[in-house]
């Protein structure tokens, strides 16, 4: 399943787990990324790539949007 999330710069995405693997991959601007532990900052065309239930959010530092790929899909995106 991908999903497309559009983030106004200062916007922030809570730090959160799921069951799902997930990879991010940073269309446009500029974010800090934290997954688990580690903390860094990415930018477009940069990839991330999240283990099931491990911790991570990120804070948008330029406009941006980034494509989030799961698998299995997302059911609670469905409802």
């Amino acid at each position: 399943m991908h999903v497309e999330v559009s983030f106004e710069e200062g916007a922030v995405g809570a730090m959160h787990t799921h069951p799902h693997t997930q990879t991010t991959y940073v269309v446009e601007g500029e974010f800090e990324f934290t997954i688990g532990d580690e903390t860094r900052i990415v930018k477009k065309g940069d990839t991330l790539y999240d283990l099931p239930d491990v911790p991570h959010g990120c804070r948008c530092l330029k406009k941006g949007i980034l494509l989030d790929t799961f698998t299995p899909l997302r059911e609670d995106f469905l409802k």
